[in-house]
């Protein structure tokens, strides 16, 4: 009898355990408790007053959920293009840029232009400029670090050549709402704007076969092709659905300053969101994904920026730090590492019955 609950309650922490949710709860935890044990102030939250009057929150829990927001929005359709490709898109720093960049040029061009039309432009933009990193890579067998590597180097000046090398600003108060916030409502705007994108992709993934064909494509290109399906349209609109949440993120960015700093924006945030795809478990090489861990991921890469931040870490050290985790996180998802663990797990097995 014993024996038999000993064996069930491993079973169940061989579940727990084996969850692709595992990990990033299981970081989030770690981060937790070490800011609860060695600052518990790191989770105080203030009411106070902004530059315009109105009443907000903040805090580092805000914070996370601001800035955090962003890093989902890009790691939605950051999981997608490593699923499809079994690769990953090193341009959506620039990318944003670009996207930003457009609706400012739209926006200074007149007062009674509305910011839907501008958000709607910078979506084409990016979107084409994903086309064609998808192209690259679905038609061209260019790999996909290769091929965005184009867009990495040259998106920054793209982005200051659309508006002269100016820098642009908007006047009109209202703007500022979408990287901020809107008056009566305390916590950041952008937080509502990844909830609204994570209910759509989350519908999306429901009622249509992306999820289906995504996974296909990237665990056999081959196969799903003899299948009936077509990996390289499959592969151009991950990338595609990628410059949309590119295009989400930029109107956030110049949203903040109402302006747009080409060199600074979006800086080492594609290095985030591909941590993010990783943190929740994702397989790098492709195939199969938890859309809800890689979000959760994005998250709980901003809860170790924030933290890092509160124990005055320098910026510049920052990338030393995730270094670390990329490397564990790796470590962990390599083949002998999980043929270890899954030897050891049988050798414990055959001793417990023994």
């Amino acid at each position: 009898m014993e024996k038999n609950v000993k064996k069930s309650d491993d079973s169940i922490v061989m579940r727990i355990v084996r969850n692709q949710m595992f990990i990033p709860l299981l970081a989030l935890a770690v981060l937790f408790i070490f800011n609860l044990i060695a600052d518990p102030s790191f989770f105080k939250i203030m009411a106070t007053t902004n530059n315009a009057g109105n009443s907000v929150l903040t805090g580092n829990p805000i914070t996370i959920l601001d800035m955090g927001s962003e890093l989902a929005i890009l790691a939605i359709g950051m999981t997608l293009v490593t699923s499809a490709s079994g690769g990953q898109d090193i341009s959506v720093g620039a990318a944003v840029a670009i996207a930003g960049s457009v609706i400012l040029r739209v926006l200074r061009g007149g007062s009674t232009v509305p910011v839907i039309f501008a958000f709607l432009l910078g979506c084409v933009v990016a979107a084409l400029f994903g086309a064609f990193n998808g192209v690259l890579v679905a038609y061209f067998k260019i790999q996909p670090m290769i091929a965005t590597l184009i867009l990495y180097t040259a998106g920054r000046s793209i982005a200051a050549w659309i508006n002269n090398n100016e820098l642009p600003v908007i006047i009109d108060p209202k703007f500022t709402y979408y990287g901020g916030t809107i008056p009566g409502v305390p916590i950041p705007t952008p937080f509502f704007i990844a909830v609204i994108c994570i209910i759509i992709i989350g519908l999306v993934l429901k009622f249509t076969n992306l999820r289906l064909y995504t996974q296909a494509v990237g665990v056999n290109e081959n196969s799903s092709r003899l299948n009936g399906l077509n990996p390289a349209f499959i592969k151009v609109l991950s990338f595609v659905i990628l410059g949309l949440c590119v295009a989400v993120v930029g109107l956030i960015k110049v949203s903040r300053l109402s302006t747009i700093n080409y060199s600074v924006v979006a800086k080492d945030i594609e290095m985030d969101a591909i941590l993010a795809v990783a943190l929740g478990g994702n397989a790098l090489s492709g195939g199969k994904f938890n859309m809800a861990s890689s979000i959760l991921g994005a998250y709980v890469i901003q809860f170790l920026t924030t933290t890092l931040y509160a124990f005055k870490v320098e910026a510049a050290a920052l990338p030393a730090y995730k270094a670390v985790v990329v490397i564990v996180l790796v470590v962990i998802s390599a083949p002998t590492v999980r043929d270890w663990f899954s030897s050891l797990s049988k050798k414990l097995k055959v001793k417990e019955v023994a």
